[in-house]
């Protein structure tokens, strides 16, 4: 399979998409242990709703990053275009 040529503005958004996920999952294991940190649920928040825009971004240039209804398909059925994300 062939993989598909990807502009160079895309590799700027994979990386803030990286660094999203990485601040959702430090921000995940601290409200773990601090349930009532209403600053860091709103951090929290922020963040995901930005990551739902990044994300966005990155998948027009990509396609469906997440399977299950998590992403939407292009037509043709583009969930199997490479890259893979964590080919890149």
């Amino acid at each position: 399979m062939a993989q598909k040529q990807l502009p160079e503005e895309f590799y700027p958004l994979m990386e803030e998409l990286q660094a999203v996920d990485f601040v959702l999952v430090e921000l995940t294991l601290y409200l773990d242990t601090h349930p009532n940190d209403q600053a860091a649920i709103q951090q929290f928040n922020e963040m995901a709703e930005y990551r739902h825009h990044v994300k966005y971004q990155v998948e027009q240039y990509l396609g469906p990053l997440q399977q299950f209804g998590n992403s939407y398909s292009g037509y043709p059925w583009n969930w199997i275009d490479a890259p893979w994300p964590w080919q890149l």
